[in-house]
This record gives C-alpha cells, sequence and structure tokens, in this order.
C-alpha cells in the first residue's frame, strides 16, 4: 500500500498534521519569549548604560595615567602597585573595615535585640509606632542628618555645650571622631524592620513547644529564632557591610575625611583623587579595588546564610 492508499493515514498526511499543529505552538513561544525580552529591553538598557559601561570605562581609566583632560598614557597595573603600596591609602582602606563594626556589627545585634523585643511586647499600634520611628533615619536624606549630626557632635556642638553646661567639661571631645556611630543610628531601623518580617514567618509553634519544655526567652532567641532568620541576617550583614565600605556622604558631610585622614574612606578618596588630584588612574584602580574587596567579603557570606533548598 503506498502512502497516499488511505487519505489522511498517509505518512505525509501524518507529517502535514503534525508539523500542522507543532506550528502555531512553536511560533506562539517564541513570540512570547521576544515578547520577554522586549519588557526586559528597557531595563537592560538603562542598566548596561549606567552599570556595565561605566565599570568597563573604569577598568580602562584604571590602566591609565591620566589627569581627565589631557592627553593619557598607557601603564599597565601602576596604579594598582601605587594603591597597594601607598601607607595613606592602605590605611584609609583599613578605615573602611573599622566602618563595618559600627555600620554591620553593631545594627545587626541591636537590630535582632530590638526586633526581638517588639515582637514579644509591643505589639499593635505601638509596635508600628516603634517600627516608624526607627525605619525613619532611612526616609531623612543623608545630608541633612549628616548636618544635624555635625551640629550636635563637633567640638563647640550641642553635646560638649551641655557637658560643659552640667560640669563635666573634662570628658568633651571632637565626638565626630567616631563618625561610625552616625552609620549605625541610620542603619538600625533598616536591620530591625527587616528582621521583624523575618520573626513574622517563623511558626508559632516553635516557640509553644519550646516554653512547654520549659526554655527561657534566651533559649528561645537563640535556638529557635536566630538560627531561622538566617537569610533575613545575610541579607542585613551584606547591605550594611556594603554600605561601610562605599560609605561617602555621611563622611563627607560630617567630617570631610579628616582630621587628616584619620575618617577618610575609600569613597571619598576616590572622588579627592579624580576630582581635586586629578589622578584619574588611581582613583580608578582604588574603586576597582574596592568593588572586588566588596565581592571577595560578600559573596561568601550570601553562601552561608543562603537557606537550605527544602
Amino acid at each position: 500500500m503506498t502512502d497516499e492508499a488511505v487519505p489522511g493515514t498517509s505518512l505525509k498526511g501524518i507529517r502535514d498534521v503534525a508539523s500542522g499543529e507543532r506550528a502555531p505552538r512553536s511560533r506562539g513561544a517564541r513570540l512570547a519569549r521576544w515578547r520577554g525580552w522586549f519588557f526586559v529591553l528597557p531595563a537592560l538598557v538603562m542598566y548596561g548604560a549606567f552599570v556595565i559601561v561605566p565599570l568597563l570605562m573604569t577598568l580602562q581609566y584604571s590602566t591609565l595615567k591620566w589627569d581627565g583632560i589631557g592627553p593619557s598614557r598607557f601603564v599597565g597595573l601602576s596604579n594598582y602597585v601605587k594603591v597597594l603600596t601607598d601607607p595613606d591609602l592602605i590605611s584609609i582602606i583599613v578605615n573602611a573595615f573599622k566602618l563595618v563594626l559600627f555600620f554591620s556589627a553593631v545594627p545587626v545585634t541591636l537590630g535582632l535585640l530590638v526586633a526581638s523585643v517588639i515582637f514579644r511586647v509591643a505589639r499593635g499600634s505601638l509596635g508600628s509606632t516603634a517600627r516608624t520611628v526607627l525605619f525613619l533615619p532611612q526616609v531623612i536624606p543623608l545630608v541633612a542628618a549628616g548636618i544635624v549630626w555635625s551640629w550636635m557632635l563637633s567640638t563647640t556642638g550641642v553635646v560638649n555645650q551641655f557637658l560643659s553646661a552640667i560640669g563635666l567639661g573634662g570628658i568633651t571631645r571632637s565626638w565626630l571622631a567616631d563618625f561610625g556611630v552616625i552609620g549605625a543610628w541610620v542603619l538600625l531601623g533598616l536591620c530591625t524592620v527587616l528582621l521583624l518580617t523575618g520573626m513574622s514567618k517563623i511558626d508559632v509553634a516553635l516557640y509553644e513547644s519550646a516554653r512547654i519544655d520549659g526554655a527561657t526567652a534566651w533559649q528561645e532567641f537563640r535556638a529557635i529564632t536566630v538560627p531561622s532568620l538566617r537569610s533575613e541576617i545575610g541579607v542585613c550583614v551584606t547591605v550594611t557591610i556594603i554600605a561601610a565600605l562605599a560609605a561617602f556622604d555621611i563622611v563627607y558631610i560630617s567630617t570631610g575625611g579628616g582630621p587628616g585622614l584619620a575618617t577618610m574612606v575609600p569613597g571619598l578618596e576616590i572622588y579627592r583623587l579624580a576630582f581635586f588630584s586629578r589622578q584619574v588612574g588611581v582613583a580608578s584602580a582604588l574603586a576597582v579595588l574596592l568593588i572586588i574587596l566588596v565581592l571577595i567579603i560578600v559573596l561568601p557570606i550570601q553562601r552561608l546564610t543562603r537557606e537550605a533548598p527544602r
């Protein structure tokens, strides 16, 4: 029997029917895929124009000796060598790690404790008010916050005037040297809100079982709350460490990096090198090394705090 013997049952007919059924479906899938890329395209263009292209240009500038205006000269890795061997630049990088204590360790630790207290005690309107007050620094522009803190903590600021007025003038000092306290104040509310959100997802049956077994509040916090918030703690630590290593506005407004280099941080030094000292190549090399430093610190934290698949 040939392919044409029985109409509609020939191999050719079967192939035609099969291809006729697959074609619209395949064409529709392709259209859906391209339609998705069409919606994503504006975001990709913006990300490429304002993130990828500047990053590639920074990598290029880091290999040049250039003042930002005149002709440039290729110097290879000389700018990186200068950054890694200059004592002043190394001390500036060390200052950034000191900020991690105030920007990350303090807000995350206090955030855990404050969030636990709010979760246990301050429910309803009281809890909402506490969240709002603590989150307020995230809404206030950091430049304005820096100016206000400078008025309070400078040598002739409100704090020292108050201490002198009550007879404690002997302990007055330049409190702005502890400028990391401002960062702790700014990031405490963010960490608290993130951790409170995570606590609301913990099964209350775990706490009830622990109480039946006679667990104290501290044991519940250590054995249930902290392990259950591993991913949220990872987010807080990541965000705060990046904020510490990339700090600029608070330092620029409050201390300007002084006295000397005591409060200078990489972000502010990059700005100074590029726009005041006209050392665009060195500034770019410092920026690239700062990016690498952030990745070296953040990626292991993300891996360690990632929730195991269920």
